[in-house]
This record gives structure tokens, sequence and C-alpha cells, in this order.
């Protein structure tokens, strides 16, 4: 229950922040309509993520799990398909071009303004996939040529489509990937082995756009183009630092109103740290510790492998994101396009990360709790029985 509990608590930390940080001097979102403002379709999508990841919830996991002898296997379904939405995004004329990138695919008329983004199918997708895999070869993910190289080409079929477009989206993936394969009991010299690959395929990613060097020259030294590449992360930190330790106060924040770019989607944390001070921003940092903790409890009482590898995968996916996306709005790390779970802007995000906490509290509400049992007879008296109690809360 506390999975979920948290998971709401960030949504509708979400819901209230989109709303403040896309106040304008002008007309308010409800002048607008639903179709037509944010913070209103931001609102309808936490909640439908909301009903969606307590549906997920009750969903017995297993029927992802790969299962012998069937010609049906909804999870390799589930990788196919959204592999099929990463190359479609790539195509001119199918995927749409927002902020410089490819990587949206429109839903219904015009006018509705709907798309979704296939990075995030792609998340919740090879989380499922690469957990049903390495438990279904088992111990074949310690020999490298039937076992952790197939593995391996997978995770980069998903990291190559991504990172064509989102290196940052390309690079959770990798990172996620790796942990999970290490987690399922993979050698760890033959990942090694491996990394050089890897590390070329991230410097093919990084130098075959312009922009992706500059902003990495840009980390270095934010001040050498404070009106150009630099802007964003040198108003991120005066956004953050303006809110001091108790904020300016909830909507009174001054940043959002043309100087602070993406304060409704990745840089809301800057946002949060305005109007609620470094204390609501050490808040939120919580909230995301008490998730992992809780997705660190489910994994290491999950009763099975496919379990087991699911929570460690949605575990790590939300916090490596939450970690990521912190350390961009702090300039930390060079900027990159990803965004905080459950709390920025974008209504694919929400709904795909609710459906991944589903998964997660249904490995936790599967996963045994050992309680002392006293036996109040005679011939035990001090003797403490462990029984395995079923039906962990999530």
């Amino acid at each position: 229950m506390a999975v979920i509990i948290t998971t709401a608590a960030l949504m509708c930390l979400g819901v209230v922040m989109v709303f403040s940080a896309g106040e304008t001097l002008g007309e308010g979102p409800f002048d607008r309509g639903i179709l037509a403002s944010p913070e209103l379709r931001q609102a309808a999508f936490s909640a439908i993520a909301l009903v969606t990841l307590l549906i997920v919830s009750v969903i017995p996991t297993r029927i992802w799990a790969i299962r012998r002898g069937k010609w049906f296997q909804p999870v390799v379904f589930l990788a196919l398909l959204a592999l099929t939405l990463l190359v479609l995004v790539l195509i001119p004329g199918i995927g749409e071009k927002r902020n410089g990138a490819r990587r949206w695919l429109s839903v219904g008329p015009d006018a509705f303004g709907l798309g979704f983004q296939p990075s995030e199918v792609a998340k919740a997708a090879m989380t499922l996939f690469l957990a049903a895999w390495c438990a279904w070869i088992g111990p074949r993910i310690r020999k490298f040529w039937t076992g952790l190289l197939p593995t391996l080409m997978i995770v980069g079929l998903f990291v190559g489509l991504v990172g064509i477009e989102d290196f940052g989206t390309a690079a959770l993936l990798a990172l996620v990937g790796a942990c999970v394969v290490l987690g399922a009991g993979a050698r760890i010299w033959h990942l090694a082995m491996m990394s050089l690959p890897g590390v070329i395929g991230i410097v093919y990613l990084i130098t075959q756009r312009t922009n992706r060097m500059q902003r990495l020259l840009t980390f270095l030294n934010p001040e050498a183009d404070p009106q150009g590449f630099g802007y964003q992360p040198i108003q991120s930190l005066l956004t953050i630092a303006s809110g001091g330790w108790w904020g300016r106060g909830l909507g009174a924040g001054v940043q959002k109103y043309g100087y602070l770019p993406e304060g409704r989607t990745d840089f809301i944390f800057s946002v949060i740290c305005e109007e609620l001070g470094i204390i609501g921003g050490i808040a939120v940092i919580g909230l995301f510790a008490v998730l992992l903790w809780q997705g660190r409890k489910a994994t290491s009482g999950a009763p099975s492998d496919f379990g087991r590898l699911l929570g460690l995968g949605v575990t790590l996916m939300v916090g490596f994101q939450a970690a990521i996306n912190i350390a961009v709005v702090t300039v930390s790390v060079p900027t990159k396009g990803i965004s905080l779970p459950l709390v920025s802007a974008g209504g694919t995000g929400v709904i795909f990360f609710a459906i991944l906490i589903g998964l997660l509290a249904n490995v936790a509400r599967a996963a045994p709790i050992e309680t002392p049992q006293w036996d109040s007879g005679p011939s035990s008296v001090g003797r403490a029985d462990r029984t395995l109690i079923p039906g962990g809360a999530a």
C-alpha cells in the first residue's frame, strides 16, 4: 500500500505544481478548456494514471512471464509493438517534431493536440521483456554467446532506436538494462568486455548531433553562452537559489513568467525549489526515496525470478530517471530532455510510469512477509516459529 500512497502523493504534487508553473498574466487554465489547457489535461491524465495503477496492481504479473509451449506471449507482443512505434516515429510525415526532436506520434484530430512519445512505451516494454527474458533463460545468462550476447542485443536495439532522437532516455534504458542483466546473474567481466562497444555507441550518438556536443561544452562553462545554450542551466540555478530554504510560497514564483523555459516539464523541480524552497525539494526527494525503499523491499521478497527482476527494473527506472532529472536541473550533468517521473507535465509519462509502478505494487503484494508466530503450547514456551504470511502490503 505504501507504494500506491507514495505514488499518489507525487502525482498530486505534480498536478499542483503544473498548475502553478503554468500560471500566466493572461487567461487562466479554466478559461481555455480541458483540451487547450496543459494544466487541466495533466490533472485528467493523472486521474487516469491513478486508476490505471490500481487496475494493474491487481492483475497477476505472471501473465507477462514467458510461458513454455505457448505460441502467444504478451510480453513479446508488447516489445514488438514498442519497437515498431520507435521505428514509425523516425519516419518523416509520421513522427512529429517538437523542440527540434522527432519524438512524438499524434493521436486523433489535430484540434485535440493529443500525442505520445514511443520512448515512454519503450521504458515499460523493455523493463517487462528484459525481466521475462532473463527469468526464462535462467542460468544461461552466465554464458556469453547463448545468454548474455542475445540479451544485450535486445537492450541495444531499444537503446539505439531511442537514442537517434532522445539521448537522455537512451542512456537511461542502457543503464537500467545493464543493471537488470547484472541482477539476473550475468558475469561482471562479460559486461565489462562489452563496455567498449557501448562506449563507442555513446560517442556516436553524442557526436551525430551538433546540439548534443554543444550542450556538453556548455555544461563545462555555462557562462560562455549565457543567452544561448547556457541560458537554460543558468536560469535553472537562479530559480532554485531564489527560493532559499523556505521558498517564495506556492504560486508566488517569478521565474515561470517567461524566464525559465520548460518550467512545467523537464525543469519543474526548479519551480518546486523556488516556491517551496530547498525544504520542498528535499521533501520531493524524500518521497522518491520512500518509493525506492519500498521497491527494494518488494524486489528482495519477490517469490519468483521474474518478479524479482521486474521489481528491480521498475525501481531502477524510476530512481535513475528521478536522479538524472534532478542532476540536470541542478546543473550537475549536461542538459537532457528527461522529465521528473510522476511530477512533470506529460500524459504519456505519467500513465506509463503508473503502469510500471502498478506492476511493482503487484510484486510487493505477492512477496511473503516473515513474522514470528508464538506457539502457546507448554512444550514450546519461549520458542518462535517464523511463518511465511502471503499477501504483503503494496
